[in-house]
């Protein structure tokens, strides 16, 4: 016998309809999953497999080698790769501080030359780029700056604080730092600190070489690769430890974007072919601005005359302070890092008091990571 459907029994119109919508629905979520995968694959192949996505993939690693997620990096390159880059940058930065100063920056001895047109002692004017935005500061006497240290033992002090300790105009973050996991407490430096002409901190004894960022007593800016008896010698009156030297004798050293050591927030320091000192702080890890290359830095100083530059500590160190106000914006949700050294402008500064907080300390017993 012949079965037949009853009306009841028939699917309703709006059951048709809802069927037939969620089969598009559906449709259109596996046509979407199906355009994701292929982007997808397309995106990773380019990122992989072409040199303008290795460009871009190596950049991405550079960038991480400069914080505390340098391990993020294999991700990227792989292990192996990580540790080959990271020791082919330290390698190329010694060799850029060995080339030695030829004497290009004019500094004027005459005091009995009238003075015609008197430069401010500090300027500060905005800097950007593509991906970044900062200050430039042009200090028109070096001999006004002094290397600060912490007050206290035990633990680094802050660049506003010793600002404002010391009645400085401006302050800008210094040299590197032993810092275990990125989180230790800024008291202890790396390398050597030269503040008025006296060694305060030295891990490497006299005959030891380190990469400088200094000033010696006729106002020239010192930086590369010296030995501590050298810098002595050449009269040095303050410096901190740092790398690389990027301009060399008004030679950019630092080939393209490839070679600029990752997108950070930077500190850089130059001198121009008159004595002027330049300051570059750039803000980084930020929606308006991620950061720059140390090329960025080295354009911006070779279109202001720069004829040596050398970079300083940045990421969450960089810092500017003027007339006791932060000037740009840290990278740190926490602000103002606790540092071992800092630059520091005065008007007067043979009136400076700044005593050496490492006095009597037998440095092989500093625990940079104890609060």
């Amino acid at each position: 016998m012949a079965l037949q459907q009853t009306a009841s029994q028939l699917p309703s119109r709006q059951q048709v309809k809802m069927k037939s919508k969620l089969s598009g629905i559906i449709r259109f979520i596996m046509y979407t999953l199906l355009v994701f995968v292929v982007l997808f694959m397309g995106v990773m192949g380019w990122f992989f497999l072409t040199l303008s996505g290795s460009n871009v993939r190596y950049m991405m690693a550079d960038t991480l080698i400069t914080t505390q997620h340098r391990d993020w990096a294999k991700y990227l390159i792989g292990s192996t790769e990580l540790q080959t880059r990271v020791e082919a940058y330290w390698k190329k930065f010694d060799e850029m501080g060995d080339e030695k100063d030829k004497g290009i920056v004019e500094i004027e001895h005459n005091t009995k030359t009238p003075v015609i047109e008197k430069k401010e002692l500090v300027t500060i004017e905005p800097i950007s780029g593509t991906n970044f935005k900062g200050q430039l500061v042009t200090i028109s006497d070096p001999k006004k700056l002094r290397i600060a240290v912490p007050e206290k033992a035990g633990k680094g002090e802050k660049v506003s604080s010793m600002v404002k300790r010391t009645g400085a105009v401006l302050g800008v973050n210094g040299g590197g730092f032993i810092d275990p996991n990125w989180e230790g407490n800024g008291f202890q430096p790396e390398g050597i600190v030269i503040s008025g002409g006296k060694i305060f901190y030295n891990d490497k004894g006299m005959n030891g070489t380190v990469q400088v960022v200094g000033i010696d007593k006729e106002g020239r800016m010192i930086a590369g690769k010296y030995k501590v008896s050298e810098l002595i010698d050449m009269g040095v009156q303050e410096a901190v430890s740092f790398s690389p030297r990027f301009i060399v004798n008004g030679v950019g050293q630092i080939k393209s974007q490839a070679d600029g050591w990752g997108i950070a927030p930077r500190t850089s320091m130059a001198q121009t072919k008159d004595g002027s000192i330049l300051f570059a702080i750039i803000d980084g890890r930020q929606k308006n601005s991620i950061g720059a290359t140390l090329y960025d830095i080295q354009e911006i100083f070779l279109e202001h005359g720069a004829v040596t530059a050398a970079n300083l500590d940045g990421g969450a160190s960089t810092v500017l302070v003027h007339n006791n106000v932060i000037v740009n914006k840290p990278s740190s949700e926490y602000g103002e890092r606790y540092l071992p050294t800092a630059w520091l402008l005065f008007d007067h500064p043979e009136t400076a008091v700044i005593k050496n907080v490492w006095e009597g300390l037998d440095i092989s017993k500093i625990d940079p990571s104890k609060w």
